[in-house]
């Protein structure tokens, strides 16, 4: 046994020494006494501040001000640990000076945000401190003063990745610690939810890997068990390495990411600017998803690509089908959830082209043939979308729901599925979306069971992280 430890840690000290030295770093900058006082003063802030982020109640001035001037020493403190952040630290402080000078209105962290740039800085392990106020995305739907820890996920494979996957926006991290809004279902920190004076170009989003990779760890392990289903050997790796996990989402991400913006596309991609049925979000969502999980087929195929690339694009697939049907498909309500209604629709699609099986109460996969059976269904949105380019949108919006309604079965009440009524037809999109029902798709027998049981699962990932 000892010559097999002697023999395990050869050539390795230097890596051992070089991770605990990180912990220690980490450990550092959480437990300063700058970042505690940051941390107490944002969420004093936060007890004052109304929806919009201004502080109405003029007999809290005092006490805020007081708070800010904590934020604004404690930024300036722990300023020299950012180097590649000096400008924008710098600027924050001038944002938040200005804000309690001028009375606590609508906040405007315009300038501060323009001088933030994670995106010029994506080496492994660099860390940023970002605070300003803004809503979190699946989290707080105010504009609070919110303060994070955050350090960037760059490993070797995906720097290689990126070079044809090209996405110079993206930007995976993970928590070191966070504020009140990010102890909620958030894995996202994107410029668009920061208060400011106007909208500018935006040239990076950051997507919490280690959030995802966790959530997933906890919600698959829970369904695989209650399901009796047994998971291949690099599946289950997955469950047991919170650090692969977390690159193999990195890899998903990179590509669903810049998926939003290529394809033939019947309209703006940024579908969040449209008023339309909420299914035609569960499309665009799930294309995405299935365009990385046909890339990451054709990689893993790719005898030229380096064996990280082909190792994590098998992981990719396994996660994009494990997390989309058993955690996306029963997670948050029943209205208009445009995610949930993906994970049905992959499910079933599954099952009804005999590659998944609920069967003598255990779930199956015939794994050989399920990587062209995703890809089919891939295929088919794209073809829609393709299609619809020289649709108008409402008849692409009915298009849409025939696809969908030739593998799940729409709620018995639905207008929709009965045919719209001539006048709606005839009328302005308005009347179209209206008669969607909020549970326009209900959950099959299958989900209504799983969601009893896993509830408490699902439920217990809020705010979780890597270190849980």
């Amino acid at each position: 046994m000892s010559n097999y430890i002697a023999d395990a840690l050869v050539g390795e000290p230097e890596v051992l020494e070089d991770t605990v030295l990180e912990d220690m770093a980490i450990t550092n900058l959480t437990g300063s006494p700058a970042w505690r006082r940051l941390k107490q003063a944002a969420t004093a802030l936060q007890g004052v501040q109304a929806q919009d982020g201004s502080i109405p109640e003029v007999d809290a001035h005092a006490d805020a001000r007081g708070w800010v001037t904590e934020i604004t020493g404690a930024v300036t403190e722990l300023a020299p640990r950012f180097p590649h952040d000096a400008e924008y630290l710098a600027a924050v402080v001038v944002d938040f000076e200005r804000w309690a000078a001028e009375g606590f209105g609508v906040p405007d962290f315009y300038d501060s945000l323009m001088a933030f740039h994670p995106e010029h800085h994506r080496v492994d392990r660099t860390r940023h401190l970002v605070v300003f106020p803004m809503y979190t995305q699946n989290g707080s739907a105010n504009r609070l003063v919110e303060a994070v820890l955050i350090e960037v996920i760059w490993p070797e494979f995906v720097a290689e990745l990126e070079l044809e996957y090209t996405n110079k926006l993206f930007v995976p991290i993970r928590f070191l610690d966070f504020t009140a809004g990010y102890d909620t279902n958030s894995a996202v920190l994107f410029p668009e939810t920061v208060a400011m004076r106007q909208i500018p170009t935006f040239t990076w989003g950051a997507i919490f890997a280690d959030r995802e990779a966790a959530r997933f760890r906890t919600v698959v392990r829970a369904a695989a068990e209650i399901t009796r289903l047994k998971l291949p050997a690099e599946a289950a790796a997955l469950l047991d390495d919170q650090h692969l996990t977390e690159e193999t989402f990195v890899m998903w991400d990179l590509i669903h990411d810049r998926t939003h913006m290529r394809g033939d596309l019947p309209f703006d991609p940024f579908m969040i600017k449209q008023r339309m049925p909420f299914f035609l979000y569960s499309l665009e969502e799930l294309r995405c998803d299935l365009t990385a999980f046909r890339e990451s087929v054709k990689i893993e195929r790719d005898d030229s690509a380096s064996p990280e690339a082909r190792r994590h694009a098998k992981l990719v697939q396994y996660a994009v089908i494990f997390d989309r049907i058993f955690r996306f498909a029963i997670t948050g309500t029943r209205v208009r959830n445009y995610d949930g209604l993906g994970g049905q629709l992959l499910f079933a699609w599954l099952h009804q082209h005999h590659v998944l099986h609920w069967t003598d109460t255990a779930l199956s996969f015939d794994w050989d043939a399920v990587p062209d059976v995703v890809v089919a269904l891939g295929a088919q949105i794209d073809e829609l979308y393709w299609e619809s380019i020289d649709r108008p949108k409402k008849a692409h919006w009915l298009a849409a729901y025939e696809m969908l309604t030739k593998t799940l079965t729409p709620n018995p009440a639905s207008t929709w599925a009965r045919g719209l009524p001539l006048e709606v037809l005839a009328g302005p999109p308005k009347g179209y979306t209206d008669l969607v029902l909020d549970d326009e798709f209900p959950l099959s027998m299958f989900f209504e069971a799983l969601d009893k049981k896993m509830k408490p699962v699902i439920e217990s990932t809020v705010g979780i992280t890597a270190d849980a």
